[in-house]
Order: C-alpha cells, then sequence, then structure tokens
C-alpha cells in the first residue's frame, strides 16, 4: 500500500520538473528572438555609420581635388599672361 503515494509523489514530482524546463526552453527561444533583433540593429547602425563617414570621406576628397585643380589653374592662366606681355 505505500508504494501507491511513494509512486504518486514520484510522478507528480517529475512532472512539475518536466514543466520547469518547458518554461525555460520558452524562455530560451524568447531571449534568442531578442538577440537575434539587437544583432540586426547593431548590423544596421554600424552600416549607417560606414556609409556616413564613407560619404564624408569621399565629399571631402572630391573638395580637396576641385581646390587643387582650381589653383594649378590658376598658375597656368598667370604664365601665359607673363608671357603674352
Amino acid at each position: 500500500m505505500k508504494r501507491i503515494p511513494m509512486l504518486l509523489a514520484l510522478t507528480m514530482g517529475l512532472g512539475l520538473t518536466a514543466g520547469a524546463y518547458a518554461q525555460t526552453a520558452g524562455q530560451d527561444l524568447k531571449n534568442a528572438g531578442t538577440e537575434t533583433k539587437d544583432a540586426g540593429k547593431d548590423v544596421a547602425k554600424g552600416t549607417g555609420k560606414a556609409a556616413k563617414t564613407g560619404a564624408r570621406k569621399t565629399k571631402n576628397g572630391a573638395k580637396h581635388v576641385t581646390h587643387a585643380a582650381a589653383s594649378g589653374t590658376e598658375k597656368g592662366v598667370s604664365k601665359v599672361e607673363e608671357k603674352t606681355r
């Protein structure tokens, strides 16, 4: 007769343990989804920053080249002007 309550207690204990694992597995999946979402946001921020930096450097490089060309043109004009006098 003592075996039935013991078997019942063992069955209930296993049932509660399985329920606890099921809750942690669900929470693990939720955490994995959140981490994936956050990683996607981080990648997007990095890509945006890289694009912004690249655009700024391209703009500054083009500006530098334009000024250098204008300076060279002024030198050429000065030389031609001196020769025609």
